[in-house]
């Protein structure tokens, strides 16, 4: 994997206009990895009964395409995949692609979501978003799919429904991890129009026996803003926050 320098937070947000994707096979794993990989997800379960074994596609590659470009090289696996790296750190393990949303309000601050105990991360705070699905049948992978993808993942997360045509592409973050993820930006709204759509979909949520992906949410101004939530922070969130708010107030 090509990676760029990393900025001192050991996360890079890249300048990106255009994203092309190349899928290929799963790596081969050996039988010492495929047995950690099954114990770290036995594991996972036991601790969190909620988590879901479903098909992902993960990073197998990533390089720059000039002039403002980024091939991504992508392998279909499902979420166990993922616990091999958490656990053991093996090379073979495939970094994430996910998805986030920036959903400023009229004022220029952004809303940040903690994820629900019957989540993977149970407190952590971050974009409303998720991991990236591999596309149906012959359905190619590509910034239109990436789009739909993020519009589903911030009305399911927030009960915000917003046309995925009106989602811009901001920036993908590149993680010290060399988890990869392409960053959207929605239509500014109100700030009591996010809370009574996501007051909604909780007691929507809670109505059908379900629990919400996220469990709350703030709205941050500044990574000082950040500081003050309890809990731990995904890697990117702090320099996303200090550079959209940072532009926010240029003229």
């Amino acid at each position: 994997m090509t990676e760029p320098q990393l900025r001192p937070s050991g996360v890079d947000l890249l300048d990106v206009r255009s994203i092309r994707f190349v899928e290929t096979a799963t790596p081969w794993l050996s039988s010492e990895d495929r047995s950690a990989m099954d114990r770290a997800w036995e594991d996972a379960v036991r601790a969190n009964p909620n988590l879901f074994d479903g098909p992902v596609a993960a990073c197998a590659g990533l390089e720059r395409e000039e002039p403002h470009g980024l091939v991504v090289t992508w392998a279909r696996t499902t979420y166990r995949h993922y616990a091999l790296r958490r656990s053991t750190g093996a090379a073979s393990g495939l970094p994430a692609l996910f998805v986030g949303v920036l959903q400023p309000t009229d004022d220029g601050r952004l809303l940040v979501g903690r994820m629900s105990p019957s989540t993977a991360a149970p407190g952590r705070w971050q974009l409303p978003g998720g991991s990236l699905e591999p596309p149906d049948g012959h359905k190619p992978l590509d910034l239109a799919a990436l789009r739909g993808h993020a519009a589903r993942e911030l009305v399911e997360e927030t009960g915000l429904d917003t046309p995925a045509g009106e989602l811009g592409l901001w920036r993908v973050t590149l993680g010290a991890n060399g988890n990869v993820g392409a960053l959207f930006t929605a239509p500014r709204r109100p700030a009591p129009v996010l809370h009574e759509h996501f007051e909604t979909l909780v007691s929507s949520e809670k109505a059908l026996g379900r629990t919400p992906e996220l469990d709350g949410f703030a709205l941050v101004r500044s990574p000082a803003d950040l500081a003050g939530l309890a809990g731990p922070h995904v890697d990117y969130l702090e320099p996303v926050v200090r550079l959209y708010t940072g532009a926010a107030v240029l003229p």
